[in-house]
């Protein structure tokens, strides 16, 4: 793909509700590990109302963040934070190395996480450690395998290829590492 547009340079942050924030302080700090980087308390006129809310950052290695928010009031709650989907399809991922995995899925384990809050998948082009945070979303830790470039680089260059056998009703799989 030949663009002669710069490309944004990484994930600023991504953003949620929460119910609980001290629940989800726990969980991303305490035990996944992520440390508390800010908490902004604020009001705000939004669509029409004033809404109160506390959002929070937790950091990642590159300065991005995931970032959470609890309403002050009920109805604002409820507008704003539905419930995430029961479905291990839609998660947010991230990069860690086997050696912060490792630690992720002990700390998991020591905390009385089991299947189906926490599982793993070798997917062969990388390991994943999903586990569901207090409010249902899922987060997987993703550790690459070691040929990662050459993976990423077969990909890249047949993307649109499969795209389009994909499209076309040609469901075989691609993945030749599992």
């Amino acid at each position: 793909m030949a663009t002669t547009n710069k490309l944004p340079s990484r994930l600023h942050h991504t953003a949620y509700v929460a119910k609980n924030l001290e629940a989800t302080r726990q969980f991303y700090e305490d035990v996944i590990g992520l440390p508390l980087m800010a908490a902004w308390c604020e009001s705000d006129e939004l669509f029409g109302a004033e809404r109160t809310y506390c959002h929070l950052f937790f950091g990642l290695g590159d300065g991005s963040a995931l970032a959470f928010f609890q309403f002050a009031r009920p109805e604002d709650q409820a507008l704003f934070g539905p419930k995430m989907p029961e479905t291990p399809f839609h998660h947010v991922a991230l990069k860690v190395d086997a050696d912060v995995q490792k630690g992720i899925e002990q700390r998991l384990r020591a905390a009385g996480y089991t299947e189906p809050k926490m599982y793993v998948l070798e997917h062969g082009y990388c390991r994943s450690l999903y586990a569901v945070d207090p409010d249902g979303m899922i987060v997987e830790f993703t550790v690459d395998h070691p040929e990662v470039e050459q993976i990423n680089a077969t990909r890249r260059a047949d993307a649109h290829a499969e795209l389009k056998r994909w499209l076309a009703g040609e469901h075989r799989s691609n993945n030749m590492f599992r």
